[in-house]
């Protein structure tokens, strides 16, 4: 049933005095159970985005708002659209809880109804306010990204969760890859993690909290931005280090994976460990694995939920080498900073072909070499590395 505009805008102002005080059973009544809210691409801490239900907006979305923010939504004008849905205009004032700094950022939400209620909300806001009001904070709550000597370092920062993956992580890790790819100043990257595991894999209590949620939905997108991240990730020209240690588990795997070079601490264990929740697999594990350690073994790793210790690791081919634990991130940062140091481009061309030959013919390869070889020969650091192997020099790269 469509509503006039007076009892229209008499919700849509209910609903904003209840978000302003926190009214959750006065929400509640005004959202329709299928409620639906659409929310801008590019608000800080992945808030932008698709949640379903009232529930899931609450928790998901204004309540992750009212995280980071002390803030409401002033409507300024209501209008009623020919198709009958309400535009409301108006600006979210406040300010963020960590700077300090004002928030000022202008809105614009489109509300559908039925039945008396809110049937959906489409957000159209100010970016960049929001990120201004946070300028000085961290800009992830799961993930501590930093840039330092050209080397992107991509820190899992969930300790007291050991790195457990819920859909915040795979958003930020998303939104990370993101950055990487598009600063030039990353010239490798570094993957860690803090507290005493790289990950565990999907966070269980995440799963649990949303056992009203059918778990295949939820599991969709989870899956979605984590293997986009993932995606970007592979086809940089930086080369990836990842410091394994505690445990690597699941689709935690896939930072494994990722990595073209990969240290682990002694004692860190190796699990899919999808058998055991009766589940398939993410993370890129059924692509991967095959190739890195054999179709055999990898069958093993998920069939029969085989758990490797590093040295079984290293032996297998699933990692590089194991180094003290004591000396594993600085090992691993020093990597990545002498990676950072070398021929971008080129790394880039390699990371490409070996990833090719795992499908390619001896053919197919030969033409996709010469291509390769074709456009690292015209960059800036093939001219300058020659003329300083010429002239008995060291090289110095620039990445371009």
């Amino acid at each position: 049933m469509q509503m006039d505009r007076s009892a229209a805008t008499a919700a849509a102002s209910a609903l904003y005095d209840a978000l302003a005080t926190g009214d959750r059973p006065a929400i509640l009544k005004l959202l329709h159970p299928a409620f639906e809210g659409h929310t801008t691409a590019g608000l800080p801490h992945s808030l932008g985005g698709s949640y379903r239900g009232p529930e899931d907006m609450l928790a998901n979305f204004w309540g992750r708002i009212a995280k980071h923010y002390r803030a409401r939504a002033v409507p300024k004008e209501f209008q009623l659209l020919d198709d009958k849905k309400l535009l409301v205009s108006g600006t979210y004032v406040g300010e963020a809880r960590r700077s300090g700094k004002s928030l000022d950022a202008a809105f614009v939400h489109v509300l559908d109804f039925d039945d008396d209620r809110i049937t959906r909300l489409d957000q159209l806001t100010d970016t960049a306010a929001w990120h201004k009001a946070l300028s000085g904070c961290r800009q992830f709550e799961t993930i501590d990204y930093s840039v330092r000597n050209g080397v992107a370092v991509i820190c899992l920062d969930r300790p007291d969760q050991r790195n457990a993956i819920d859909l915040q992580l795979s958003e930020e890790l998303l939104q990370v890859a993101r950055l990487c790819t598009g600063d030039p100043a990353v010239r490798a990257v570094l993957i860690e993690g803090n507290g005493p595991a790289l990950t565990v894999g999907g966070d269980i209590g995440y799963f649990t909290a949303h056992d009203g949620e059918n778990y295949g939905e939820l599991f969709r997108r989870m899956t979605g931005p984590f293997h986009e991240a993932f995606r970007i990730l592979d086809r940089l020209d930086a080369p990836i280090v990842t410091a394994a240690h505690g445990s690597v588990a699941g689709g935690g795997l896939g930072f494994v994976y990722a990595a073209d070079i990969v240290y682990a601490a002694p004692g860190t264990k190796f699990a899919t460990a999808f058998a055991a929740i009766g589940l398939s697999g993410d993370g890129g594990g059924t692509w991967h694995l095959p190739r890195l350690i054999g179709p055999r073994r990898a069958a093993q790793m998920y069939l029969e939920n085989r758990v490797l210790d590093a040295d079984e690791a290293a032996e297998w081919g699933l990692i590089t080498e194991v180094v003290a634990a004591g000396q594993l991130r600085d090992r691993a940062f020093a990597t990545a900073v002498a990676l950072a140091a070398g021929p971008t481009k080129a790394f880039g061309k390699m990371r490409s072909l070996l990833r090719q030959s795992w499908t390619n013919s001896l053919s197919e390869q030969f033409v996709e070499e010469s291509e390769a070889i074709a456009v690292t020969g015209a960059t800036a650091d093939a001219a300058s590395a020659i003329a300083s192997f010429v002239a008995k020099r060291r090289p110095t790269f620039e990445g371009r």
